[in-house]
């Protein structure tokens, strides 16, 4: 037998680590060559592991949620070529061999976090105390108790698990009422009602893959970026009739959403203000006003949230970019994101789609400056001069980096986005 390291590849421009998301594979498994070893994730994407030999799995680098440098060794194999010193009949050889690599892929792996998992104590069990009794002609006839109680009552209490010699009584019989006294003020001590829990058990569950990256994200985000939102209402009731006659005629080409009608809204008035449609560089305390506007699409996905691009909206028309949203949206609830369509983004948009909510704070996605978030469409009468008339309404919310965007500049940003989304047809204008 010969050992073969699997060392964790370079799998991104870039990066220094990778995380374990998944083990397809388990110490002591046969394992063929281009078979599926481990998930890493970097801060891009998730990528496969497949092993480039075939043999039997002899040690692995850690746990899921632990980190691997790039170049450790990932996975170890035994291979079928032959090695003097690991013969195949010796299984404690094998054995050896195998805390040895683990031993030396730990060293190499400091920062893989070690989880000991200590069992819990066995629980205290109360052992019964027998009081001692006194063998006197009075402890023999001691009487006992009973409490005098209509049979209803007798019912009631013991559905309540109420024992009826603990339950007070002004007269000479347990009632009603005293069964509501011993449950508002009564002894209290160790009552309980007799049916089963509600309460499900604690359930602990390890922050890992993209539930940790979107936090450590987020957390980053909120500790650098002094945020300010701003909120306006915009009346999106021709854009919606405009959207509706589109969709109506739109022959085989995909249905239109309100989105990639913002996103044109965005793309017209992001010229007038550069500064929205930058990313601010902290350590080099360099902002770049980009020329090219490549959008962040936040979407909701089994795995957490993802951030797919649309590389180069300005060039789109509204039916490329439905149908990009909607190929950029499958590809990350599947999974199948490239890395180059999960990253450089220069604004983020944030829709929570039907759920809307009147308003939202999103968090800027670092390093960009602004993030925008329209919320949910509502009907409400509005006067338009003298005259009420129906309307549907929509708040558009931005988040911006106070250290780059004023609260001046962000608020025109969103009057310019209201002027094209109050009359639409200027969106089709050149």
């Amino acid at each position: 037998m010969a050992r073969f390291e699997f060392k964790l590849p370079d799998i991104g421009e870039g990066i220094s680590e990778a995380e374990i998301v998944a083990w397809h594979v388990k110490v002591g498994d046969r394992v063929e060559e281009d078979q599926g070893l481990a998930d890493m994730m970097t801060d891009k994407a998730t990528v496969e592991m497949e092993s480039p030999v075939s043999g039997t799995v002899i040690a692995l680098a850690g746990e899921v949620g632990d980190q691997v440098s790039i170049g450790s060794p990932l996975v170890v194999i035994e291979t079928d070529a032959a090695e003097d010193h690991v013969p195949a009949s010796d299984a404690a050889a094998r054995a050896e061999l195998a805390q040895d690599v683990a031993e030396q892929m730990g060293a190499e792996n400091p920062g893989a976090e070690e989880i000991a998992e200590t069992p819990a104590p066995p629980p205290v069990r109360a052992e019964p105390v027998e009081a001692p009794v006194a063998d006197t002609p009075a402890a023999a006839s001691a009487p006992v108790l009973h409490a005098l109680a209509s049979p209803a009552v007798r019912a009631r209490a013991a559905d309540l698990g109420i024992d009826l010699t603990q339950v007070k009584t002004e007269g000479d019989r347990v009632r009603h009422s005293d069964l509501d006294a011993f449950l508002r003020y009564g002894s209290g001590q160790g009552y309980q009602a007799p049916h089963a829990s509600n309460a499900r058990a604690d359930e602990p569950i390890k922050v890992i893959g993209m539930r940790r990256k979107i936090a450590e994200n987020m957390a980053a985000s909120k500790r650098a970026i002094p945020h300010f939102t701003y909120v306006d209402e915009i009346d999106v009731t021709a854009l919606e009739e405009m959207r509706a006659d589109l969709n109506n005629n739109r022959g085989g080409r995909p249905k239109l959403t309100m989105l990639p009608l913002l996103i044109v809204a965005i793309c017209k008035t992001i010229p007038d203000f550069p500064m929205i449609n930058a990313r601010y560089d902290d350590e080099a305390g360099v902002v770049t006003r980009h020329g090219q506007i490549h959008l962040g699409m936040a979407t909701q996905t089994p795995a957490g949230l993802m951030v797919p691009v649309i590389r180069d909206a300005q060039d789109r028309n509204v039916w490329q970019l439905a149908t990009e949203i909607a190929r950029l949206a499958e590809a990350a609830r599947t999974g199948k994101a490239k890395v180059e369509e999960l990253s450089g983004s220069t604004l983020t948009i944030t829709s929570l789609g039907p759920l809307g909510g009147i308003a939202t704070t999103p968090v800027i996605n670092r390093p960009e400056v602004a993030i925008i978030g329209p919320n949910k469409i509502v009907e409400r009468p509005v006067f338009d001069g003298d005259e009420i008339r129906r309307a549907k309404l929509m708040n558009l919310s931005i988040s911006c980096d106070h250290r780059v965007v004023d609260g001046w500049d962000a608020a025109s940003f969103v009057q310019g986005l209201k002027k094209y989304l109050e009359t639409p047809v200027l969106l089709f204008a050149s």
